[in-house]
């Protein structure tokens, strides 16, 4: 006899398989990423074709049949409709997507990444957050929250507390004081980026976009957090270099 679970999840990804069904990487909080069949998903009066889009968060009923979850039943709770009415909000929730799933595992609690996935669908859909300024404070807290906190209170090298001419080095993953970034060579950050960039990862959930950036900061701010996130992950990302690209083709 079949074994019915039910939980909440966000699909990150999606295949199309057979004629209607489709096979979704949903993202859970307690049993981390699984691999849910959604059986007659693409049929037009299918009850749990809503849940099985992207970037849908839903309330789910599945059992479990040869190492797969079999998806029963279905209730959205959040559409994110705001995301797929902005192509670039999309396209960045593509990127955050694609990050998040590579973070996380099977059978982990996954609940911290999936709230944080969430908040900035939520900022970018809803809120209409700037996009730029998102994708530095997702990049960073995601980090934080996967154990690759860089250390932004005192000097990586020497200990030394450090607030103005601080630089950063990507590779240490942490800041260097004056002195010991001039015998690097490393160039300094500005104070309004060390402020982002410890906003980012120290901030209560709530408010992680609850600050403004705007011209060099924020360029600087967000080239920093993405190079640092890239060099911790050690691979590229299709979905940022699609980002990355519509930017370029829009502009």
């Amino acid at each position: 006899m079949a074994i019915y679970e039910v939980f909440h999840g966000l699909v990150l990804r999606e295949t199309l398989s057979k004629e209607a069904d489709k096979i979704l990487t949903v993202l859970t909080a307690e049993k981390g990423k699984l691999t849910v069949i959604a059986r007659g998903a693409r049929r037009k009066n299918s009850r749990i074709a809503a849940a099985a889009e992207l970037y849908v968060y839903s309330e789910m009923t599945a059992y479990e049949s040869h190492g797969y979850m079999m998806l029963t039943e279905a209730s959205t709770v959040e559409l994110f409709q705001g995301l797929r009415a902005d192509m670039e909000a999309l396209a960045l929730a593509n990127y955050f997507a694609e990050l998040t799933e590579a973070l996380a595992g099977e059978g982990e609690d996954c609940s911290l990444l999936l709230q944080h996935l969430l908040n900035a669908f939520y900022a970018l859909g809803e809120l209409k957050k700037e996009p730029t300024q998102v994708k530095a404070a997702f990049e960073m807290r995601l980090m934080t929250l996967a154990g690759f906190a860089p250390l932004l209170d005192r000097c990586m090298v020497c200990g030394e507390g450090v607030e103005e001419g601080a630089a950063f080095d990507l590779l240490g993953g942490g800041l260097l004081c004056p002195v010991c970034a001039k015998e690097r060579g490393a160039a300094a950050l500005s104070s309004a980026s060390l402020a982002a960039l410890r906003h980012s990862t120290t901030a209560p959930a709530k408010k992680l976009y609850a600050f403004s950036l705007e011209g060099d900061a924020l360029a600087e701010t967000a080239s920093l957090a993405e190079r640092y996130t890239l060099s911790q992950m050690d691979r590229r990302f299709s979905a940022l270099d699609f980002y990355k690209s519509m930017k370029t083709t829009t502009i």
